[in-house]
């Protein structure tokens, strides 16, 4: 069972625990001015102008920033940040899912980097089954791994490569209950840790990109954010 201490823990209490330099925090404990358009402010942005046909899709509420994909978007809901670059460094939040079939993922990204699509280089998706670690940067969004994968012309050789670039460990996780969670980038590794235990850790090349400028939020159906920090490391 999980203590009141563990389901509480404060921006600043999350950031006495993280080593490093900050580059950014948010407690979401703020108002908006009107419920019809999203205004996430602190330098948050989405594409629900154009994916969601301007429908809102992010709401701060009770000091936490909910977010819902809207039944006419094409796309899962991408809350950024557009951050300093860092190559280590840790993301430390309170995250809640409320439906079994919801899930968090927290993608790490280089616009500036071409060889991929849309800059993904590296993310970890946590569901109430599991937990997914990509390198995305040398697997599945690397352009000519992309092509080829959805052309449907991978060869052997490059299947076998991108099941290298990932790993899924189970985990269970409660609904409607407010969870800690750490993410540790140090060279080629990312280690996730779940309420101050360790519940999955992956290492790839991709992992080790030496800037990473954009943290997305990518949320396919529902999740709750709250108490964001984030540390660059040396």
């Amino acid at each position: 069972m999980k203590t009141a201490i563990a389901l509480f823990v404060t921006t600043s209490t999350l950031l006495a625990a993280s080593p490093g330099t900050l580059i950014f925090s948010d407690d979401f404990n703020r108002a908006e001015s009107q419920e019809i358009k999203e205004e996430i402010g602190n330098g948050w942005y989405t594409a629900s102008e154009t994916r969601a046909k301007g429908n809102k899709q992010v709401d701060l509420r009770d000091g936490a920033m909910h977010i819902y994909i809207h039944e006419v978007a094409d796309h899962a809901v991408s809350v950024k940040q557009d951050l300093e670059p860092f190559k280590n460094g840790t993301v430390a939040l309170r995250f809640m899912l409320e439906n079994p079939e919801d899930s968090l993922g927290l993608n790490f990204a280089d616009l500036k980097y071409k060889p991929v699509h849309a800059g993904h280089i590296c993310m970890v998706r946590i569901s109430t089954k599991d937990i997914q670690i990509s390198d995305l940067k040398t697997g599945k969004m690397d352009k000519v791994l992309q092509t080829a994968r959805k052309a449907k012309q991978l060869t052997p050789e490059q299947q076998k490569l991108l099941k290298s670039k990932e790993q899924k460990v189970p985990h269970q996780l409660d609904t409607g209950t407010w969870y800690d969670l750490r993410i540790t980038i140090l060279d080629e590794t990312m280690t996730i840790a779940i309420n101050g235990k360790e519940t999955a850790s992956f290492s790839s090349e991709g992992i080790g990109h030496p800037t990473k400028r954009t943290l997305r939020l990518s949320v396919p159906k529902q999740a709750v954010v709250d108490d964001l920090t984030i540390c660059s490391l040396p």
